[in-house]
C-alpha cells in the first residue's frame, strides 16, 4: 500500500452555468420547489453549487463498500484499502462530496474538513447474511453528522423486504431528527427480498420505479437509484409493467418522474469500461438525474486514471448546469 499522499491543490473547475436542455429543466426540481428548511437548503446548495462540477449537479464518491461488501472490493486497487486514498481522490478531483460511515469520518475527515463535503451514512449491513430479509441497522445519528460538519446524511431503505416495517419506522426517526437539525436526507432506495425477485427482480423497472416513489413518500430530499435493466423477468412484473415497451431512456425518465420533487442520484455499481460509464452518465443526465454516485468505478482505478475520468465527468456535467432557483 502506498504512503498517504500530501494534500494537493483541488482540480480547477469552471463553475460557469451552461444552458441545460429544456427537457432536463422541466424534470429536475429546483431548490425553491422542494419545500426545504433554511438549514437543508443551505447545505444542499453547497453540495450542488459550491463544490464538485457545480451548476446544480452532484458527483459523489462513496466508500461504504468496506462495510457492505467487505475488503474484497479493494483487491482491484490495493492502494484503495487505505481510506486516505479516497479522501485524496475526492479533494484532488473536486467531488461534490464523499459518502461514508462514521468510523471513516471520525478517523480521517478532520484532515479534509472544509475541503471535501461529507455525506454521513447512518445505517448499513454486511454482505454476509442473505438479502431475503434485508435490513440496515443504524450506525450513526444526525447529531453525529452535525458534529462532524456534514452537509447531508444517507440512509438505505430496502423496499419490498419483509423487514421494511422496521426500516420505515427507523427511517421516520432519522427523518424527524434531520428535519429538526436542518440536514438533507439522501435515501439509497434499493428493492430487495423474495417478493421483489418474484415480480421482475431488483433491477426491473417495476422495482426501481416503486423504490423511487417510496423514497419520495417517506420524505427523501435526494434519492439514489440504480438504472433499470430490462430482462426476460420483466414479464413477471405486475401490470402494466409487464407489458410496457419502453426504451432505456423512457424507463429512466419514468423513475425520475416517480421521484417527484426529490433529486435523483444514479448508482455507479461495479466497475465498467470507460465508454460504458460515460454513456450511462449522459443517459442519466439527459433524462433528469441530478448527478452520479460513483465509487468502485473511480477508486478501483490508479489515481491518475481516476482523476482523468473525473475531469471528463466534470466537463460532461457542465453541459447540464442550471442556475439556482
Amino acid at each position: 500500500m502506498s504512503e498517504p499522499s500530501a494534500p494537493a491543490t483541488p482540480m480547477p473547475v469552471d463553475r460557469g452555468l451552461a444552458h441545460a436542455p429544456a427537457a432536463v429543466r422541466r424534470v429536475r426540481p429546483s431548490l425553491s420547489q422542494m419545500g426545504l428548511s433554511p438549514g437543508k437548503k443551505t447545505r444542499l446548495k453547497r453540495l450542488l453549487y459550491d463544490h464538485g462540477p457545480g451548476g446544480g449537479t452532484l458527483l459523489v464518491l462513496p466508500i461504504d463498500q468496506g462495510l457492505e461488501h467487505g475488503p474484497m472490493d479493494f483487491f482491484a486497487n490495493p492502494d484503495s484499502l487505505d481510506p486516505q486514498y479516497q479522501y485524496d481522490l475526492a479533494r484532488e478531483g473536486d467531488f461534490s462530496a464523499i459518502a461514508l460511515h462514521i468510523g471513516l469520518a471520525e478517523k480521517y475527515f478532520h484532515e479534509f474538513a472544509g475541503d471535501v463535503p461529507l455525506i454521513l451514512k447512518l445505517n448499513g449491513k454486511t454482505g454476509i447474511p442473505s438479502d431475503a430479509q434485508a435490513f440496515s441497522a443504524l450506525t450513526g445519528s444526525v447529531e453525529d453528522a452535525v458534529r462532524l460538519g456534514a452537509d447531508a446524511v444517507g440512509y438505505t431503505v430496502y423496499v419490498g423486504s419483509p423487514s421494511q416495517d422496521r426500516d420505515f419506522e427507523q427511517f421516520r426517526q432519522v427523518r424527524s431528527e434531520a428535519d429538526r437539525l436542518g440536514m438533507p436526507v439522501i435515501v439509497w432506495a434499493y428493492p430487495r427480498g423474495e417478493a421483489v425477485a418474484k415480480k421482475g427482480g431488483k433491477e426491473s423497472l417495476f422495482a426501481i420505479d416503486y423504490a423511487a416513489r417510496v423514497a419520495l413518500e417517506l420524505g427523501a430530499d435526494v434519492v439514489k437509484v440504480n438504472f433499470p435493466v430490462p430482462s426476460e423477468k420483466d414479464a413477471d412484473s405486475p401490470p402494466p409493467y409487464n407489458t410496457l415497451k419502453l426504451t432505456a431512456a423512457q424507463a429512466f425518465r419514468k423513475v425520475v418522474e416517480s421521484a417527484g420533487r426529490a433529486l435523483v442520484l444514479v448508482s455507479g455499481g461495479e466497475k465498467v469500461p470507460d465508454a460504458e460509464l460515460f454513456a450511462k452518465v449522459r443517459a442519466s443526465m439527459d433524462d433528469g438525474a441530478t448527478g452520479i454516485i460513483f465509487g468502485r468505478n473511480m477508486w478501483q482505478r490508479p489515481k491518475a486514471d481516476a482523476l482523468r475520468m473525473t475531469r471528463e465527468l466534470h466537463a460532461i456535467f457542465r453541459e447540464y448546469a442550471q442556475p439556482p432557483g
